[in-house]
């Protein structure tokens, strides 16, 4: 038997996050990895070990634009090697008929670049562009904290949704009825009202579904505009969009060496079996090896379906709770491809004369209409054609990733079903590869003339090695009636579960996916908070 005040379960990001401030505030911590590297979705790894030794890549997650000032700081993780290049444009869009267009942050080079493609829409995208970032603004404070408890009542419970409240004090009337259309609104129906040129349509498009379900005209996609706009990176800018210099995996490198330094105990190859509870309370973890680990808290950084159905045994949660978690829309819709080529791809009709930075990103984004066609496809069960592809050359910009003579290029590609109508990604994971090259091909030539390597992780692969139920990158669907307060369900979206003594701060809670740190932080005030409040969490857990 080993004894901790606090065992966090998987070692991503916000995991690593959680048993760090819990730490600091003198628990005696240890995380428990399943794979045998700390950052779960969160890392670098060689693509082919045989064929490109060397050739290093961000395995799943793969640019960071929302990762936590806050953490940044408090973790100082620049002093443990965290190094971020701000990614210049920020998006770059290539649309179905080849016209590549890209998203500067600098207003007067937006402003040419609009004067050149969508010129009647010229003055229109700027005053949309300074509207988004100023709801954006407003959003900002709510990541950083649990979300309001609807079902306290009283006194206490009224001061706590008007405290809630004030920080939406200084909205003006018309944000206010912005916020709630975006809270519910449809994409496409927004930017058809609002734009005329269906490239800037596109453009903004390729920006704002990363990941989620839902074709650009189904209600709830509005707000996914508005969630990448937040602020991140060391400055907290807002829409900041980073290459992380040795690939994502030395954000959780450097997490892991902050956590070391506060006497966090981590471990890797060590997968836990199961939640034990005793009387009602989570009190250890059973690992596959036999090994029983007590603590007065257990955290589960795995998502809620892997938690409560996986880890905790039946009949220890409420039938119509577990009813609920069967509930949460999950099947991820996206895939990843990682490639090695022998040469520096190039992509046609970009600008003469771009940089690096311009070369190392772009996104091949099909027209609104197509992107509903496309979410259509997937959700009876097909991969649809043409796919809607996010590409990243990282070797452009960091050429430790790659060895001499070689680039490393990451494809993203959505929307793609968890479950196939007539057959399994076993027998179709050629084809989807195959068809992913094909298309990144047409506008990138070097990928059909120099490959060298590749890995495909299918939504199953991406269940299988990272341990996400059906793949969902962000542990549940990002929807209207999956967020916030609602998240990961309704009266238990602030952390703690039904289990006392058992946590949640993965990205299934507030404020969800995205590599940000904010659940695991969130998470760790709630524990400290309870710790504080309740003596008899203070106390081992009795048999």
């Amino acid at each position: 038997m080993h004894r901790y005040d606090a065992v966090v379960i998987g070692g991503g990001h916000n995991g690593l996050a959680a048993a760090f401030y819990l730490a600091r505030a003198g628990l005696h911590t240890v995380v428990l990895e399943r794979r045998e590297i700390l950052g779960g979705c969160c890392v670098t790894e060689e693509i082919d070990s045989v064929a490109a030794p060397g050739c290093r890549v961000s395995t799943a997650a793969y640019m960071a634009s929302m990762l936590r000032p806050e953490i940044i700081r408090d973790l100082e993780l620049d002093r443990h090697g965290l190094r971020m290049v701000a990614a210049s444009p920020t998006v770059q869009a290539v649309t179905p008929d080849g016209t590549v267009l890209p998203w500067w942050s600098e207003r007067d080079r937006m402003r040419a670049v609009l004067q050149r493609f969508a010129p009647a829409d010229r003055e229109r995208f700027l005053s949309l562009d300074g509207r988004l970032a100023s709801l954006a603004h407003h959003l900002e404070p709510l990541f950083m904290q649990a979300p309001p408890d609807l079902e306290r009542g009283g006194i206490a419970g009224r001061c706590e949704l008007l405290r809630y409240a004030l920080k939406f004090r200084r909205l003006r009337g018309r944000e206010i009825a912005d916020l709630v259309a975006f809270a519910t609104g449809s994409l496409g129906e927004y930017l058809d009202r609002s734009l005329e040129s269906p490239h800037l349509k596109s453009l903004i498009l390729s920006n704002s579904l990363y990941g989620k379900h839902g074709g650009p005209y189904d209600p709830g996609t509005l707000f996914g505009l508005l969630f990448h706009l937040l602020g991140g990176g060391q400055q907290a800018r807002q829409g900041f969009v980073g290459h992380v210099i040795g690939g994502m995996g030395a954000i959780t490198t450097a997490m892991a060496s902050a956590c070391r330094s506060g006497g966090v105990e981590l471990r890797t190859a060590a997968t836990v079996r199961q939640i034990l509870v005793r009387n009602g309370r989570a009190g250890a973890v059973l690992l596959e090896d036999g090994t029983e680990i007590a603590a007065r808290i257990v955290v589960s950084n795995a998502d809620p379906k892997r938690t409560f159905l996986g880890l905790v045994a039946p009949g220890e949660l409420d039938p119509e709770f577990l009813a609920a978690v069967r509930g949460i829309k999950m099947d991820g819709p996206c895939a990843k491809l990682n490639l090695v080529l022998a040469e520096a791809p190039e992509l046609t009709g970009i600008e003469p004369g771009a940089d690096a930075l311009q070369r190392a990103q772009f996104t091949l984004v099909p027209w609104l209409d197509g992107a509903q066609r496309c979410y259509d496809d997937a959700r009876r069960g097909q991969i649809p054609e043409p796919l809607w592809i996010d590409c990243l050359v990282p070797s452009l910009v960091d050429t430790s990733l790659a060895t001499p003579g070689r680039h490393v290029m990451s494809c993203f590609a959505q929307y793609l079903p968890y479950r196939l109508a007539a057959s399994d990604w076993n027998g179709e994971r050629d084809r989807l590869q195959h068809q992913i090259l094909q298309q990144i091909a047409a506008s990138v030539p070097a990928v059909g003339r120099s490959l060298v390597a590749s890995r495909l992780y299918t939504p199953k692969d991406l269940e299988d090695v990272f341990g996400i139920t059906e793949g969902n990158i962000f542990h549940g669907d990002l929807r209207p009636d999956q967020l916030f307060f609602l998240r990961p369900l309704p009266g238990h979206a602030r952390y703690a579960t039904p289990l006392r003594g058992l946590y949640l701060c993965g990205a299934g809670t507030h404020p969800g996916g995205g590599v940000t740190g904010a659940p695991g932080f969130n998470a760790a005030e709630r524990i400290l908070g309870d710790l504080r409040r309740d003596r008899s969490l203070r106390k081992p857990a009795t048999a």
